[in-house]
């Protein structure tokens, strides 16, 4: 039980990290390599290998009883579980599995969480989702990261998508298939979500559209640009970052 674990590409520790695990996250065991295991996410369905020195075991009842279950998130940028004898640092979205508002539970311990806790029942708001998008401002950018110290850009929408309590997929090419599209820019409102494309048409990047034409979005660091019709303006480089494909709305 682990606060973040790098999901790789590839069984090695110089492999690409394309997402990662973060505490309290369900998975299935779907392969092994020698001293690495194939993960699928229960949430996402996304896969990668881990270190099995990185690996919790837990029973098929509570694996099931974990799918079947919406769970509280942390809701504190840091705060901590105390496992046993030890105190396991959380970030900001790590899930509390059957929180009951004291602690938590991972097979059949108990373990004590005195932190914030969202109630994805009731953050169904865009307020909800703006306030908890604004926790992020300035984690740093991290290619397949999902913590508050390194995220990317779809590691960013889908925290706070989840802590609000909607699951979206983890790549941005996937999250644009969900939602209603948005025409055009000047109709876009807070909340929504703008996809970008490379030179080939492909979606690689995604960001939060806010008031007044801006866009927080994770790009170096989690920030805020200026977004028109033609993408994403990055003021401190005075140039265009980012080219606009489309624009959707989902509605919690």
């Amino acid at each position: 039980m682990l606060s973040v674990v790098p999901m790789r590409a590839e069984t090695s520790d110089r492999a690409e990290i394309v997402t990662q695990l973060t505490f309290g996250e369900c998975y299935e065991v779907v392969g092994r390599d020698n001293n690495w295991l194939q993960l699928q996410l229960a949430a996402d369905g996304y896969r990668g290998w881990i270190d099995f020195k990185q690996h919790t075991p837990v029973s098929a009842e509570y694996y099931k009883e974990w799918c079947g279950t919406r769970h509280a998130r942390v809701l504190d940028l840091l705060q901590t579980v105390k496992v046993g004898e030890y105190n396991v640092p959380v970030g900001i979205g790590c899930y509390l599995p059957f929180y009951d508002g004291s602690s938590i539970r991972i097979n059949e311990e108990r373990m004590e969480f005195k932190g914030s806790a969202s109630d994805s029942h009731a953050m169904s708001t865009q307020a909800d989702l703006l306030r908890v998008a604004h926790y992020f401002m300035k984690a740093p950018y991290l290619w397949g990261g999902k913590s508050i110290f390194g995220i990317d850009c779809s590691g960013f929408t889908q925290l706070v998508f989840g802590i609000c309590g909607y699951q979206l997929p983890r790549d941005a090419y996937q999250q644009v298939t969900y939602g209603e599209e948005v025409h055009f820019v000047a109709q876009a409102k807070p909340g929504d979500l703008a996809y970008f494309s490379n030179a080939e048409g492909k979606i690689t990047h995604v960001g939060l559209v806010l008031e007044g034409q801006k866009i927080m979005h994770a790009h170096g660091e989690v920030r805020i640009d200026t977004l028109d019709h033609n993408g994403i303006y990055n003021a401190d480089r005075k140039r265009y970052s980012h080219n606009l494909r489309i624009i959707k709305r989902i509605y919690l």
